[in-house]
């Protein structure tokens, strides 16, 4: 496993078990975004780096009980969080990284990811690997419930103009990526980038 890798697993690892207590009032904006990202009944959608699970019960009420909802992370102690939380009924929880996910290609209608991206190790491999598992024309959702500006402010530090989630940086990335960028907000409520898997 890489430095990387070990590092986002005791990060979260140790943080697991209070994240949901952490943030209780992101459960909306989940939501909100779920039901922006164009699903439909009988999709079949990831969440990846799903964390404590918090968007699965949107994303399987938004592919009906014929879709297939997957949560992926790489930090045992979150997916444990998830199951806890009673939130594995809405989808299978898998053990498995993002960078190399143990699905075949084009199997995937779309996927959901909330604040994947800045712990993304390689974000233009890390990005073509969810290209690789979406069929064209699919959805990628790229979500946090607070926008830029508010997280920064939230961690103490100043935005950057090189944030690889600034508009300009990101369209580039996930162009290079196998995706076309259609939509992007970033407001102090949430931040929301939705792409299409190119042909």
């Amino acid at each position: 496993m890489s430095e990387d890798h070990t590092h986002v697993q005791e990060f979260f690892g140790a943080r697991a078990a209070d994240w949901d207590r952490k943030f209780p009032d992101d459960g909306p904006a989940f939501t909100t975004a779920v039901a922006e990202s164009g699903l439909r009944p009988g999709d079949r959608v990831l969440d990846a780096g799903c964390g404590t699970g918090r968007a699965l019960p949107a994303l399987r009420a938004a592919v009906g009980p014929a879709g297939t909802v997957l949560g992926a992370d790489l930090t045992p102690q979150m997916l444990a969080a998830a199951r806890q939380a009673g939130r594995d009924t809405a989808g299978t929880l898998l053990l498995a990284d993002v960078a190399r996910l143990p699905l075949r290609d084009g199997v995937l209608d779309a996927v959901f990811a909330a604040g994947l991206i800045a712990h993304l190790s390689d974000p233009e491999a890390n990005l073509r690997e969810l290209a690789r598992v979406v069929r064209p024309g699919g959805r990628l959702a790229l979500f946090h419930p607070i926008g830029r500006a508010a997280l920064a402010a939230r961690q103490g530090r100043e935005l950057m103009p090189d944030d690889q989630r600034a508009e300009h940086n990101l369209g580039p990335l996930l162009a290079g990526s196998g995706w076309d960028m259609i939509s992007y907000a970033d407001e102090d409520a949430r931040f929301l980038a939705l792409a299409v898997r190119r042909a």
